[in-house]
């Protein structure tokens, strides 16, 4: 036990002296608390925050409209990533297509969501979608393709069905690099609601730092950055203890690891 808290105390300690820098150079008087408030200062306000319920609302609209978009994307991400890699038209069709919206910077299209869909939860969560289902796409496009030939020819000719192949061989053999797009789509999600809420405005975590920033409240903009730091720690740990538990069967369960 004191040798696995010495390894978490290692591992913390970057953060650790982070934030205690933080707290003593905003305590020198070189800096204002308008330009950086101190850190104290800074839970205080997210403890008032929680107290009278604000930032449980805000977090959990933030945490709504984040998964919501991302599970969309996974769904609609990992269907359309199978046939891309299984039907040559599709993958036609798609391939250029993916292949210039991929790098483009998403959130140039929140005028035109909201054109569409309004300025409420609708618009955000399909912000969300289309930001982050070109990981997911991709990620299964090339895990499915990359699957052994052979492996696919055995299974064929000891009469293993279609159905039996997707199921069986196919998707978890690619299951690592599905895992690995929805990794990286799930912080891309939270990052593309704060992004989002913080254009729009209203509820949220990125609507509550907007309404603080208008107030020149420095402390409720730290605060929204902290709650968004830890929430997005939360996540990142959550799916890399998913991909573990996923891919228990896998080489890289058993090889060394800092996720």
């Amino acid at each position: 036990m004191a040798r696995g808290l010495a390894w978490l105390a290692a591992g913390w300690s970057p953060i650790l002296i982070l934030l205690a820098f933080w707290e003593e150079f905003a305590r020198t008087g070189l800096v204002t608390p308008f330009m950086l408030p101190s850190l104290s200062s800074v839970l205080e306000r997210i403890t008032n925050d929680a107290a009278s319920g604000e930032l449980l609302i805000n977090a959990v609209l933030t945490l709504y409209r984040a998964l919501a978009g991302f599970l969309i994307a996974a769904a609609g991400g990992i269907v359309l990533g199978l046939l891309i890699a299984r039907l040559p038209f599709i993958r036609w069709f798609f391939d250029p297509i993916i292949s210039v919206a991929f790098p483009m910077p998403k959130i140039a299209f929140l005028p035109i969501f909201i054109l569409w869909f309004g300025f409420f939860d609708v618009s955000k969560i399909w912000m969300v979608v289309f930001s982050t289902i070109f990981p997911v796409v991709t990620g299964t496009a090339v895990g499915i393709q990359g699957v052994e030939r052979e492996i696919l020819w055995s299974a064929r000719s000891l009469g293993t069905s279609e159905r039996q192949l997707l199921w069986q061989i196919m998707l978890p053999a690619a299951l690592p690099q599905i895992l690995t797009g929805l990794q990286v789509a799930l912080p891309l999600a939270l990052i593309v609601t704060i992004v989002t809420e913080m254009s729009m405005g209203g509820y949220g975590i990125g609507g509550s730092m907007l309404q603080a920033s208008r107030f020149a409240d420095s402390r409720g903009v730290f605060a929204g950055i902290v709650v968004t730091a830890v929430i997005g720690y939360v996540l990142v740990k959550g799916m890399a203890l998913a991909r573990r538990r996923l891919l228990i069967w896998h080489q890289e369960a058993v090889e060394p690891t800092t996720a």
